[in-house]
């Protein structure tokens, strides 16, 4: 039976992750012989919808027709609602009622309500997230979670699905709406469909999670100026021996106020953010020179490179030499970049 799936249109849908999911879930039936697989008929018919009907701008400027509104659809299978583009996480919330209130409306009929990437943030307003796992774009994370401290979130993770029936469904940060998709065609048309679509539309999933893309961003804006201090003291001596005993010492305050400041003021251990800070340097390292990993480890602040590697995995999901792999930009590409400039000098 075919499923119904609306894309919902707002004006901070990014155009890219809702053209990419209605062109994937859309066009199944194309994929028909490759691998095997055999589709005789659509598995998903997919609508844009909106509060009002015609032409939608994106948040980047290109245009998407609504195909449908919302006051006239009764029952649909699946609502997606894609990427949004929120300035600093900076979401306001209370300004699409009548969506809250219609998703809702569907959910309780009986669909599926998914996100990819920032579409949480208006999935959250409909409370039915509340006490439920989720995703989001790790950029978002800290705003997200001040708005909807009630639901649990995960940035590190490219798609969750929660609920009793697995009908809330949430994926990660940009193309992580490829794991959506694989997900719903996996669901719904069986696991030989999806990898179909892999092939065909050289999509992926992120097996890894989505640690290795998160960039360590603590807040500074908390208000504790010695800890503050004790955190711009840390950026540039990271790599020294025993960096916790120094801030204890330079802040002048006991060691057990001290760690009790740093933790709530940053929501990390001392220890914890100096393994933190090491890691992220560690990983630029990694992405933009050819050193050495036992050197990486040393340069770091790491003694023994053997404990490097465990922390640097059990941080990013990856082994050194993996994340580096991942990262670094093909030395083709280098070639032809330096290539280019020397035609052009």
């Amino acid at each position: 039976m075919v499923k119904d799936v609306s894309l919902v249109a707002i004006p901070e849908a990014m155009a890219s992750t809702m053209s990419g999911l209605y062109d994937v879930l859309g066009s199944l039936r194309s994929l028909s012989g490759i691998g095997g697989t055999v589709i005789d008929e659509d598995v998903f018919r997919v609508r844009i919808v909106g509060e009002t009907r015609g032409t939608a701008v994106s948040a980047s400027g290109l245009s998407l027709e609504i195909q449908r509104t919302i006051d006239t659809i009764s029952r649909t299978d699946i609502v997606i609602v894609p990427s949004l583009l929120v300035p600093e996480g900076r979401w306001e919330t209370g300004r699409y009622p009548e969506l809250v209130e219609w998703l809702g409306t569907m959910h309780q009929s009986g669909a599926i309500l998914c996100s990819a990437c920032s579409g949480m943030f208006l999935l959250a307003e409909t409370g039915l997230f509340d006490g439920a796992d989720c995703t989001i774009h790790w950029s978002y994370a800290q705003r997200f979670h001040s708005l909807f401290p009630q639901i649990r979130l995960h940035p590190e993770c490219a798609l969750l699905a929660s609920g009793d029936h697995a009908d809330l469904v949430s994926s990660g940060a940009s193309t992580s709406w490829h794991d959506l998709a694989l997900y719903l065609v996996a669901r719904y048309s069986g696991v030989a469909v999806a990898q179909a679509a892999t092939k065909f539309f050289a999509l992926q999933w992120h097996e890894d999670g989505l640690a290795p893309y998160i960039v360590f961003s603590p807040p500074t804006d908390h208000g504790d100026a010695v800890i503050a201090d004790a955190q711009a003291w840390l950026a540039t001596h990271f790599p020294v021996g025993g960096p916790v005993e120094e801030m204890v010492a330079r802040s002048g305050l006991p060691e057990r106020t001290f760690k009790r400041r740093f933790s709530k003021a940053t929501g990390f251990a001392p220890l914890a953010y100096v393994q933190r800070l090491r890691i992220e340097d560690a990983r630029a390292r990694l992405e933009r020179t050819s050193d050495p990993v036992d050197e990486i480890a040393w340069r770091v602040g790491y003694e023994d490179p053997a404990f490097f590697r465990r922390i640097f995995n059990r941080t990013m999901g990856l082994s050194p030499g993996a994340y580096r792999r991942k990262f670094q930009v093909p030395e083709g590409a280098v070639r032809r970049k330096r290539a280019q400039a020397g035609a052009r000098s």
